[in-house]
């Protein structure tokens, strides 16, 4: 099991956004509760909103492998690498693998059971050290077969069980950095990695439990940080009564399942007196009842919390991270926006996050984040908040922690690297020179007029109505989920300003074109 990224002392900064030399594994799995994914359109192609890293390949000592479970249109290839100097050198420095397999598992599960891929991936790692990765190592596995991996791993001190290092990622004599980056870590991505020899740039799954909802109200607490009101590590539908009754409370309550996505696990309930399951309830999933809650929430356990009555209600989002060496910091703050019946599905964000509570979001962010790393975290990771007025201003309580990639990396991670801009954490801005940069992003344009067209039809309208990215100002739409154009005209996109109003107007004009009024 491997419980910390095996990285020397001179990877012990590492940012994924920004990394000096070394290879990016990039394997994008939707290792999450499948019967919530299934709701999402398009869920599949949530598998590109990590191509942003393609720009890393702005450094010339950097190369990316990445992992699909369908082939990815070239047109969304070179749409990417045209944000470089040089696409055309880029590109040899990169390697698009896919399964070519629509299936319904998890991208890291699906690889485990093909060994030809496993071999590709490790001759591509070899390309640049001149060796073949993962063979002849202490956990490489010669025959290519991935299913023949059993527990193990690497170790925090980057040894393996008997002592020595092995493969690129622990860096062994005469190799080449390299890394995983997932979108979440589950026993499958590990067992991936054991197979490649390759550290993780994300938490061991060994501490999942801590980006539960239970396990974050408890970090929260550790932390200092102030946290809603509720009971949390409730096991079944009759626990979850008792606590409800408990709280005693004035009016709505929150129900959400420990393990759950994109606010798809949540219910907001209006006590009658009575019992839970009579009370007038609100399922943020479609085709939820108490029937199916009941039995997830028996699995994966819930937390019961008051619901924040505040209009208009200020969710915003800190996104951190840890790396190899413990070092943690705050990179972005964001406004997420939110929808669905109950005003808690994740839709979209804006960057950064109010002035007026910026400075505390990021303050109790840092300390979350300290916290998980005396844990042994590393890796980015999301913190949710809620934000409640008080007589003197505003007060932060934490809503969740997502020890995952989130969906405000995506954004951040585009603009950051197409402006070429830095996070100053002391105003909580990203800078490009002298000039703050600004943006708000959706995950979630559905424009029924683009259906049946090709991501490079839709970049190049986007180009021609004045809606593409201008490298000279350094503004403009960053476009993402371009898969998911022909098939059901949905997309995503960054709008990026040299002020909120300019950066919400191209947002707004993007979206009048896209879904003009009837």
């Amino acid at each position: 099991m491997i419980t910390k990224i095996p990285f020397g002392e001179r990877q012990s900064r590492l940012s994924i956004f920004e990394p000096d030399a070394g290879t990016l594994v990039v394997v994008p799995s939707l290792s999450l509760p499948q019967d919530e994914l299934r709701k999402i359109t398009g869920a599949l192609c949530y598998e590109e909103r990590l191509l942003f890293l393609l720009l890393t390949l702005r450094s010339p000592a950097v190369d990316v492998v990445y992992l699909t479970s369908t082939p990815v249109d070239d047109a969304i290839v070179d749409y990417y690498l045209g944000f470089l100097d040089d696409p055309d050198e880029a590109r040899t420095r990169l390697q698009m693998i896919s399964l070519d397999d629509p299936h319904t598992h998890p991208l890291s599960e699906a690889l485990l059971r093909r060994p030809d891929v496993i071999a590709r991936v490790r001759a591509a790692l070899g390309r640049r050290s001149g060796t073949e990765a993962g063979t002849g190592g202490a956990c490489g596995h010669a025959d290519g077969d991935a299913e023949a991996s059993t527990g193990g791993g690497a170790h925090g001190d980057g040894t393996h069980g008997d002592g020595t290092h092995g493969g690129i990622g622990g860096g062994a004599e005469g190799g080449r950095d390299a890394w995983m980056v997932p979108f979440v870590v589950s026993e499958h991505e590990e067992r991936l990695a054991e197979v490649l020899c390759l550290p993780i740039y994300g938490p061991a799954t060994s501490l999942a439990h801590l980006g539960s909802k239970s396990g974050g109200r408890a970090v929260g607490e550790e932390a200092g940080v102030p946290v809603v009101r509720g009971f949390s590590h409730l096991r079944s539908l009759t626990e979850v009564e008792h606590a409800a009754r408990a709280m005693r409370p004035a009016g709505r309550l929150m129900v959400k399942l420990n393990n759950s996505y994109s606010g798809l696990g949540n219910a907001v309930v209006t006590p009658d007196g009575r019992s839970l399951v009579s009370s007038p309830t609100s399922f943020s999933a479609a085709g939820e009842t108490w029937t199916t809650f009941a039995e997830k929430i028996a699995e994966r356990g819930a937390v019961v919390e008051e619901f924040i009555e505040d209009r208009p209600l200020r969710s915003p989002s800190a996104l951190a991270r840890i790396t190899p060496g413990g070092v943690c910091d705050v990179v972005a703050t964001h406004e997420q926006v939110l929808g669905g019946p109950n005003g808690d599905v994740y839709q979209g964000c804006v960057f950064p996050a109010h002035p007026d509570y910026r400075a505390e979001l990021s303050a109790c962010a840092e300390r979350i984040a300290r916290t998980l790393a005396e844990r042994g975290v590393v890796g980015l990771f999301g913190v949710d908040f809620f934000v409640v007025r008080t007589d003197g201003g505003y007060r932060a309580l934490l809503c969740e922690i997502n020890l995952r990639i989130g969906g405000t990396t995506h954004p951040f991670g585009a603009a950051l690297l197409t402006t070429g801009g830095s996070y100053d954490p002391a105003s909580g801005t990203l800078m490009c020179g002298d000039q703050p940069k600004y943006y708000v992003a959706t995950d979630n344009c559905a424009a029924p007029f683009l259906r049946g067209r090709t991501p490079g039809e839709v970049v190049k309208m986007f180009h021609d109505e004045g809606l593409g990215f201008d490298r000279d100002r350094r503004t403009g739409n960053v476009l993402h989920l371009l898969g998911a154009i022909p098939e059901f005209g949905k997309l995503g996109f960054t709008s990026i300003g040299n002020s909120a109003e300019e950066a919400a107007e191209l947002h707004r004009r993007t979206l009048r074109t896209l879904c003009p009024p009837a």
